[in-house]
């Protein structure tokens, strides 16, 4: 599922091509994606003027001069597809659920081959109280994301802190890819318990948030399956990786293979997690990871 950095990089190609024009047509070619589409959707977005376009955890917001705001989500397999003025005829991909027209030619189009997406139309002065939205915790790379919130949500959870953080209500917009590098970056383990941790390895661990999701937005997002960025091409993070994916590999920052032993795979919950054996270890007596790192670069 496209997490923070590749919805960030889709909210972004979207402005670019949306901000301030106004809709002129919209086709709704099925009743519904993971819900149904919102009653009479194309009436009531025909017309309206995109004022703002903005991102919400994994969620996109398409604010407009009616009142009201479009919210968007891909799912497991949804992408945008953006087509310039003149270029755009009809439905561009037989799994385009959606497609909207501009008044200036440009087209965009829902595209969901397995449906588990989203689309739905709310007041925006309802936004923080609409269901998907009104649980969410902090953006990671806004102001209210802090070692002391961190602490406040987690400091007395007993669960790992992959599950921790994989919550929403802790932390907006995670996902399975970007807590693994964050947690490489902040060598903690992620089998510790989120209560086990100490401020200064809360501090690390935001830094590392904040850091692999910001290089991560910069490469485009990953492309896993069927993640492209508005314009068709791939995002290329994934070959920045520095655990996801690359079990039995030498870590990138240890001396070598020999020595680090190559980077392993954890299943938890049903979910594989991926830490350097050497950088990443578990808790001794004190409580504190040894070989623990507070750079994050």
């Amino acid at each position: 599922m496209p997490e923070l950095p590749e919805v960030e990089t889709v909210m972004r190609g979207m402005r670019s091509h949306l901000d301030g024009r106004r809709i002129a047509q919209v086709a709704v070619r099925r009743a519904d994606l993971r819900f149904p589409f919102p009653a009479d959707l194309a009436a009531r977005l025909r017309g309206a003027r995109i004022v703002e376009l903005a991102r919400r955890a994994k969620y996109i917001l398409l604010r407009l001069d009616s009142g009201q705001t479009m919210l968007l989500h891909l799912g497991m397999s949804g992408r945008v597809l953006l087509t310039p003025p003149g270029a755009a005829n009809g439905f561009q991909d037989r799994h385009e659920h959606l497609a909207v027209m501009m008044e200036d030619g440009t087209h965009f189009g829902l595209v969901d081959p397995r449906r588990f997406g989203a689309v739905d139309l709310m007041p925006t002065s309802a936004e923080t109280t609409h269901r998907l939205l009104a649980h969410l915790g902090p953006e990671p790379l806004g102001n209210d994301f802090s070692q002391h919130w961190l602490h406040q949500a987690i400091g007395r959870r007993r669960t790992t802190i992959k599950a921790a953080l994989l919550d929403q209500g802790v932390v907006a917009g995670l996902g399975n890819i970007y807590v693994s590098e964050a947690l490489y970056r902040a060598a903690i383990h992620p089998a510790r318990l989120a209560c086990s941790l100490t401020a200064r390895e809360e501090a690390a661990l935001v830094r590392g948030i904040r850091a692999v999701l910001r290089d991560a937005i910069a490469a485009g997002g990953s492309s896993l399956r069927d993640y492209v960025q508005t314009d068709g091409t791939l995002g290329y993070f994934q070959h920045e990786w520095r655990v996801y994916g690359r079990a039995g590999t030498g870590c990138p920052d240890c001396p070598g293979a020999p020595v680090c032993g190559g980077v392993v795979r954890l299943e938890q919950a049903g979910r594989s997690s991926y830490f350097c054996p050497m950088r990443q270890r578990l808790p001794d007596g004190t409580g504190r990871a040894a070989h623990a790192h507070e750079d994050v670069s």
